[in-house]
């Protein structure tokens, strides 16, 4: 194999799930299907305008389907499409490494955090 920036398909990957929060709204649809405000609970930091926005990524991408009832109040629900779904392996392979090293992770930026404040 010959990894080449032209034509590479991690590059493919990351355009569709790139981003700080993409990831983790499909680690969440993995689940099944969750409203706006379920994510905004989950993660408080992430403002409207983001969410929105990468819902709507994905959406495009025909990797979540976005359902909307005929209700008063309106009920809006984001779930997994069938495209979307052959995602999980990915998704869930990042949850592994992230369970297995985040200890180490921590431990290296700690480290080069002390070594930025020594320089």
């Amino acid at each position: 194999m010959n990894p080449s920036t032209e034509g590479c398909p991690v590059k493919t990957t990351l355009a569709v799930i790139g981003g700080k929060w993409k990831g983790i709204i499909l680690y969440h649809l993995i689940d099944g299907p969750k409203r706006f405000s379920e994510f905004r609970h989950l993660y408080p930091e992430i403002t409207q305008f983001m969410l929105t926005l990468q819902l709507r990524e994905l959406e495009r991408d025909c990797i979540v389907h976005r359902e909307v009832y005929k209700q008063v109040p309106p009920k809006v629900e984001y779930s997994l499409t069938e495209f979307g779904a052959t995602l999980k392996p990915i998704i869930l392979s990042m949850r592994n490494w992230g369970e297995t090293y985040k200890d180490r992770i921590d431990d290296i930026r700690l480290q080069a955090a002390k070594q930025e404040k020594d320089d």
